[in-house]
């Protein structure tokens, strides 16, 4: 198992004490609660909100969809969003197209 880098002082000696994390250079002690904000998937909407999942959205621009024959209008609200890695940061199911993956810079919070 590898331990956490100090969120603080960025140290590679920490350990782990009674279900703290501890930095003996600086002394910062975290719990595990406080480690998993760290390491969390942070996105952003177009307006710089933070998004959350099952959070409901609106496409702010038509969207282009490879394979199909429309595209995504301006305003298309999608509910339910799943947050993951990559590029297209946004996992979903939009009415009339089914499962896909978004942008979150052409989406905003609701």
């Amino acid at each position: 198992m590898t331990l956490p880098n100090c969120p603080q002082c960025g140290s590679e000696y920490t350990y782990e004490d009674r279900g703290l994390f501890i930095c003996p250079e600086c002394a910062n002690e975290w719990t595990n609660e406080e480690q998993d904000q760290v390491d969390g998937l942070i996105v952003l909407d177009a307006n710089g909100n933070p998004l959350a999942e099952g959070d409901s959205v609106t496409v702010i621009k038509d969207l282009k969809v490879k394979g199909a024959s429309g595209a995504i209008k301006q305003g298309t609200k999608v509910k339910n969003i799943r947050l993951v890695e990559g590029d297209h940061n946004i996992d979903c199911k939009v009415d009339g197209f089914g499962p896909m993956k978004l942008k979150s810079e052409f989406v905003k919070k609701l």
